[in-house]
């Protein structure tokens, strides 16, 4: 593999997708309640994150990358706290519209001694008005010719309409730029035009119309989607077995995962669209840059919570017989986890000072 992951900081990318404040409520359960057999959670505290294309952002400038944002919140406070957020580390915001009459797409995830209980989704699926369109289209048209790469994060939530997507291919076009989505739904021939469509393996399924059993059925799965939507180039990524590139006219190319321990896919398929298209934008070839990305992917789902992945993760992970040096660092919640799932394999904890006595003894 022939990246320079050093390069990541000098690439300038816009990301064009459905903003989202991923809302973590943490507590304990110690009783059933009085009005229904359910669980009552005592929540012990609370924290705010960036989701959806928010979390692609994230990503992007955790690797150092340069970011413009084009999408959409409410004017309520959580529209508020995501451009607070958005801002603070460095984004450009000036292409996100604030609409008085949609809500800020929030997702609250329960979380009781460290299983996750419930999620409650407040959000709308409303298109966007034409008022809107007609200016997102003028801030599109504004970004694309300063920018290396665009990345397209569609999470369904009415912002990447049909007509939306061909502007901004033909504006990418226009400037001979790069453009990866991240798609959403089963009509995937709005998507015609762009350089890379990115589906995980259910995705894959419905949008082909088929079931997804082994190899040979996602190979025939991803064949049928090249055959139908006027694309070059899909990876269809598959979690704990990895990736399959696809790319026209060429045999299917197939990217294992390394084994880690999987505690949370939250956001592992917005590492992706965010470490491929950095790779891409940096010059590496498509190959290379699904391969780092799968490799960016496994770091992340080895972390609690929507998480990133930093340079130095990724150089770490890259260098041989490093596969243990870039987990060191644990939170309190993380180590919980780790420790749980370590015991109930059989694995023995030792708990030592920064001297190490017991290992020198």
């Amino acid at each position: 593999m022939n990246i320079d992951v050093t390069k990541f900081n000098k690439c300038k990318i816009l990301v064009v997708g459905d903003l989202m404040v991923d809302e973590y409520l943490w507590g304990d359960v110690d009783r059933i309640s009085p009005e229904a057999p359910v669980q009552v959670v005592s929540v012990k505290n609370e924290n705010y994150t960036l989701g959806g294309s928010g979390n692609v952002v994230n990503n992007l400038v955790e690797l150092g990358a340069k970011v413009s944002v084009v999408g959409i919140t409410g004017t309520d406070r959580h529209g508020d706290l995501l451009l607070k957020k958005l801002n603070e580390l460095g984004a450009d915001t000036t292409s996100v519209i604030q609409e008085p009459d949609r809500p800020t797409t929030r997702k609250t995830r329960i979380i009781a001694a460290n299983q996750h209980v419930l999620r409650i989704d407040r959000e709308t699926k409303r298109e966007i008005s034409a008022k809107t369109f007609e200016l997102l289209t003028e801030f599109i048209e504004e970004k694309v010719s300063s920018t290396d790469l665009v990345l397209i994060s569609d999470y369904g939530k009415g912002l990447i309409t049909k007509s939306l997507l061909l502007k901004l291919i033909e504006s990418a076009e226009k400037h001979n730029k790069i453009t990866i989505a991240d798609p959403k739904g089963l009509d995937f021939s709005k998507y015609s035009g762009v350089s890379l469509l990115t589906p995980n393996r259910k995705e894959a399924a419905l949008a082909a119309g088929t079931e997804i059993s082994d190899e040979s059925s996602l190979i025939e799965s991803g064949n049928k989607i090249l055959d139908t939507v006027s694309i070059d180039n899909l990876l269809i990524t598959c979690g704990k077995h990895g990736m399959i590139l696809f790319e026209r006219d060429k045999e299917p190319y197939k990217i294992s995962a390394k084994a880690r321990q999987v505690y949370d896919v939250s956001g592992a398929g917005d590492t992706v669209l965010a470490v491929i298209g950095l790779a891409l934008a940096s010059g590496a070839s498509l190959k290379d840059s699904a391969a780092i990305a799968n490799t960016a992917a496994g770091i992340v789902v080895g972390k609690v919570g929507t998480a990133t992945v930093s340079s130095k993760e990724l150089v770490s992970a890259l260098t041989p017989y490093s596969d243990y040096t870039i987990f060191k660092q644990k939170t309190l919640s993380e180590l919980e986890v780790l420790t749980k799932e370590l015991k109930k394999n059989g694995k023995k904890i030792v708990l030592t000072n920064g001297c190490f006595d017991l290992l020198h003894a």
